[in-house]
């Protein structure tokens, strides 16, 4: 199997047609059409069908591309970093907490003490970037849960903590008072969790397992996938949620919502670094792991 044979297939996919993908490829449509066949000789399985007409994309066919664009996009990484050596690209996957609230925080001043160095970073949930980090997507990883897998070393770097949110009326205001001890009352509210996945939705379950707490008991009224999403819910009265204390703090301190402490022990999580054990880091990766690691001192 080769790459040209991988780029004529992927481009007659997108394409719908040999005709435009030779010409796209500056190749002959005989050439496309003897690429597709050896593709399918060795695979020993149909990936399109094709008539006078009209070409149809065989399931086996759709499988395959997604695996080849995955290769032809891990080539082109490959090919950038090794021939152009003068911009060196640190590309990282981070779940929402790192993201949104803590890398904005790193990544200017490490970029003005590095001025050659820049950054791709794409967003999603812990076991998104984790899936993404051993596809080889990511050089590193920021999650917010700890990744069990031998593939890949797990380090923390930093810590959060889990807080119950609440909107702001008398009510909630009256609750305040009464400190830890509401929470258990709070927890009888309407309430908005993460989705599956995220490192925040796991700690809640621990949290809620912990105090005895089943969730089909629960008043569930909503999933969301976004922590902004979901402070601007509960800002507006929808329910009550269990969020990142990082993730709370802009909201807090513009007096949008009430923020109520859990028990430490239960609350608490490190917030991790991830990269593949078989993965040597390029030595300006590296540099940027001891950085984060000397600004977070593991706190």
């Amino acid at each position: 199997m080769e790459f040209k044979q991988l780029q004529s297939f992927v481009t007659v996919v997108q394409q719908q047609s040999f005709t435009k993908a030779a010409a796209q490829l500056y190749i002959s449509q005989p050439t496309i059409s003897t690429h597709i066949y050896q593709l399918e000789e060795e695979l020993h399985t149909k990936l399109i069908l094709r008539t006078t007409k009209s070409i149809t994309i065989t399931p086996k066919g759709r499988e395959l591309y997604g695996y080849a664009m995955n290769i032809l996009e891990l080539k082109q990484r490959m090919l950038e970093a090794c021939s152009v050596e003068s911009k060196r690209i640190i590309h990282l996957g981070a779940s929402t907490i790192p993201s949104a609230y803590i890398l904005p925080q790193l990544l200017p001043e490490f970029g003005r003490e590095h001025e050659d160095i820049y950054f791709v970073m794409n967003q999603s949930d812990s076991q998104g970037i984790i899936d993404g980090l051993k596809d080889g997507l990511f050089n590193l990883g920021f999650i917010g849960m700890a990744c069990q897998d031998e593939e890949i070393i797990c380090q923390p770097f930093c810590q959060d903590r889990l807080v119950l949110i609440t909107p702001v009326n008398e009510h909630f205001l009256a609750l305040q008072a009464e400190g830890g001890a509401a929470v258990m009352e709070l927890l009888k509210e309407p309430l908005i969790l993460r989705e599956k996945g995220s490192g925040s939705e796991k700690l809640a379950e621990q949290f809620l397992a912990s105090s005895g707490l089943q969730e089909e008991k629960l008043h569930v009224v909503a999933r969301v996938n976004d922590q902004e999403a979901i402070k601007n819910l509960v800002a507006g009265g929808l329910g009550v949620s269990l969020i990142s204390e990082r993730a709370a703090q802009n909201f807090l301190l513009e007096k949008r919502i009430l923020a109520f402490e859990l028990p430490e022990y239960l609350a608490a999580r490190n917030m991790y670094i991830i990269y593949r054990k078989d993965y040597l880091l390029p030595s300006y990766v590296q540099e940027f792991l001891r950085f984060i690691n000397a600004k977070t001192n593991k706190k």
